[in-house]
């Protein structure tokens, strides 16, 4: 319990004191995490609405793939990622391996499928003969494509939440394409790893609880967004 208690002090202590460094840090976890789940969002969106609004020879081949995707182990992912952006890898030319760029890839790798399959289940859910109304009013695609949106939003924002969960927690993925520099690609979560391993527990424990925090006002913001009432 004394650990414990020396954390939350620890903690206290760097957000009062406004510590540099473990602003930067939060500064940049924000950042990364933040960028790989508008990405995330930007493209799983569209696919998971195509998903559960389209049939295709092989769909269930893709749609096993998108599950299988929320399951991916982060080192894995890392790993991957990793060889593509190598100096001699296919991507090698633009020298992004051990930036927060890097890093933001890896994150919204294992963030897309979260994003998409929570997506595909929110359209799926809708009542079929909403979307035959729409079509039946002369919608266009995008209208047609916002009132699902619309109808689902609180799936969707679900879906939002659960994909900046995903990224925001990621640790071995960006410890192996990011390298966890000072100054340049620590984030709360390996710094989080560096400093257990070094057995500074009250540190650790601080860094895990303003990552917490920061995960949570993130999460309320998107909450009170979420559950806002449409005016009558």
């Amino acid at each position: 319990m004394g650990v414990i208690w020396n954390g939350i002090v620890e903690a206290m202590r760097l957000l009062v004191r406004g510590d540099v460094e473990v602003l930067r840090i939060a500064a940049l976890t924000l950042r990364v995490s933040g960028t790989a789940t508008l990405f995330a969002v930007a493209v799983g969106v569209p696919l998971g609405t195509a998903l559960g609004l389209v049939s295709f020879r092989g769909r269930r081949a893709v749609v096993s793939v998108v599950n299988l995707g929320m399951g991916l182990p982060p080192v894995v992912v890392g790993l991957w990622v990793s060889i593509f952006l190598w100096r001699y890898g296919p991507f090698g030319f633009l020298h992004l391996l051990y930036t927060p760029a890097a890093m933001i890839v890896a994150q919204a790798t294992l963030a897309l499928p979260i994003v998409t399959a929570l997506t595909m289940a929110a359209v799926q859910q809708l009542d079929p003969r909403l979307r035959l109304q729409v079509l039946a009013l002369g919608a266009s695609r995008p209208q047609f494509l916002w009132c699902l949106w619309r109808e689902a939003r609180f799936s969707l924002m679900a879906a939002v939440m659960a994909g900046f969960g995903g990224a925001v927690s990621e640790v071995g993925a960006s410890m192996m394409v990011g390298g966890n520099m000072l100054g340049r690609t620590r984030v709360l979560t390996t710094a989080t790893v560096m400093e257990v391993a070094r057995g500074n527990y009250a540190l650790a424990i601080a860094l895990s609880i303003i990552l917490l925090v920061i995960a949570y006002l993130v999460v309320l913001a998107l909450t009170l967004a979420q559950q806002r009432r449409r005016p009558a």
